[in-house]
C-alpha cells in the first residue's frame, strides 16, 4: 500500500519532536532549575520545618553577602577570568566601613570603602590588561595580600558596629507574612542592574564576546582590554555592597570572616551554569546556583548533617556542574 503526502504528514514524527526536547535539556538554566526543585522536594521530605516562611527566609538572608559577591564572580567568569580576591575586598571593606564609620560617619564611610574596594579591583583589573598576567595568579597574589593587610589593620581584633544606616541592611520588614531584610532587597536589585547590563546594553554584549570568542571579538572592534578592566572594577562596587550587607547580617567586622566566600561565589556561578571557559552563563543561573547552596546547607542542618559531610556534598555538586558545562560544550561543537 502506498502512502499518500497527506497521510504521511498526519503520521507523528518522533524525529521532530526529539530536537525541541533536546533543546530544553541543553539550556544552561535547565539543570540547575531542576536540580534547585528536588533539592526542595527532597528536603521538605526530610524535614516538616523545612517548606516554612521563617525557613525560607533564613535561607535568603544566609545567602545575601555570597550571593551578592557571586554576581562580581560572574562577570569575570564571563570574561574567561576568575577572582580569588573578591571575598577577601569584602572583608576588608567592612574593616574599613566599621572603623571609618565610627571615626567620620556612616556616610563618609561608605564613601571611603567604595572607593577602597572599587582600587582593589580596579588594581586586579590592570594586571590582567595591562602586564597580560593570568587572572587565577593576580588574584591569588591579591587574596593572599589583602587577607594579611587585613589582619594588620584591624589588628586582629572585631569592630562591633552600631550605627543605623551602617546596619540598615539587616533591618527586617514584612510582606504579609513573610519577614524579610533589606539586604534581600538590595542582593536582588543587584542581580535586576547586572541583568539588564548584561542583556540590554553593549557593554554586556561585549562581555560575553571577550568571553566567548577574544579573536572575533577584536576583530569586531571590541576594545578587549577596556571591558576586563571594566568588570574587575565593577567587582570592587559590588565587593563594597557585599561589604555593607555583611554589617547588616552581623553588625560586627571580623577580620576573619567569609574565609571561604571566594570558594562559595565560585560555587554558585557554577552549579548556575556559567561556564569556566567564559561567554556563556549569566546571573540568573548565579542566583538559581546561590538558593542551590543556601538550600542544600540549610536542608542538610535541619536533616542533622555535620557541616563536612555539607562541604563534601557541595564539592560534588561544584565537579558534577563542570562537568556537564563540559559535556554540553563538546555537545555543541559537534
Amino acid at each position: 500500500m502506498t502512502t499518500t503526502p497527506t497521510q504521511a504528514s498526519s503520521v507523528p514524527s518522533k524525529k521532530g519532536t526529539a530536537p525541541g526536547i533536546s533543546r530544553i535539556v541543553q539550556m544552561p538554566l535547565f539543570g540547575s532549575t531542576v536540580a534547585l526543585i528536588l533539592a526542595i522536594i527532597v528536603f521538605s521530605i526530610l524535614s516538616p520545618r523545612f517548606l516554612t516562611p521563617a525557613n525560607f527566609s533564613l535561607i535568603l538572608q544566609q545567602s545575601v553577602v555570597i550571593g551578592i559577591l557571586a554576581v562580581a564572580q560572574t562577570l569575570i567568569i564571563l570574561t574567561a577570568g576568575i577572582d580569588l580576591s573578591i571575598g577577601a575586598i569584602a572583608v576588608l571593606g567592612t574593616i574599613v566601613l566599621a572603623i571609618s564609620g565610627g571615626e567620620t560617619g556612616a556616610i563618609v564611610g561608605l564613601l571611603l570603602t567604595l572607593l577602597v574596594c572599587v582600587a582593589l579591583g580596579s588594581l586586579n583589573g590592570a594586571l590582567v590588561t595591562l602586564l597580560k598576567l593570568p587572572p587565577f595568579i593576580v588574584t591569588l597574589g591579591a587574596f593572599t595580600a589583602i587577607v594579611a593587610a587585613t589582619r594588620l589593620f584591624a589588628g586582629s581584633q572585631t569592630f562591633p558596629v552600631s550605627d543605623p544606616v551602617l546596619t540598615f541592611l539587616g533591618t527586617s520588614f514584612k510582606i504579609g507574612s513573610f519577614v524579610t531584610t533589606y539586604g534581600v532587597v538590595a542582593m536582588l536589585l543587584v542581580y535586576l542592574v547586572v541583568g539588564y547590563a548584561l542583556t540590554q546594553t553593549a557593554w554586556g554584549k561585549h562581555v560575553y564576546a571577550v568571553g566567548g570568542n577574544p579573536v572575533a571579538a577584536r576583530l569586531s572592534g571590541v576594545k578587549s582590554d577596556r571591558a576586563i578592566f571594566s568588570v574587575y572594577l565593577v567587582a570592587g562596587v559590588i565587593a563594597m555592597i557585599a561589604a555593607w550587607a555583611a554589617l547588616g547580617r552581623i553588625p560586627n567586622a571580623d577580620p576573619n570572616a567569609y574565609q571561604n566566600a571566594n570558594l562559595e561565589t565560585i560555587t554558585a556561578v557554577v552549579i548556575g551554569g556559567t561556564s569556566l571557559f567564559g561567554g556563556r552563563g549569566g546571573v540568573l543561573g548565579t542566583l538559581i546556583g546561590t538558593l542551590i547552596v543556601g538550600v542544600l546547607r540549610n536542608g542538610l542542618t535541619l536533616a542533622g548533617v555535620d557541616n563536612l559531610y555539607q562541604n563534601i556534598a557541595t564539592g560534588i555538586l561544584v565537579v558534577a556542574a563542570v562537568a556537564a558545562d563540559q559535556f554540553m560544550r563538546r555537545k555543541s561543537a559537534r
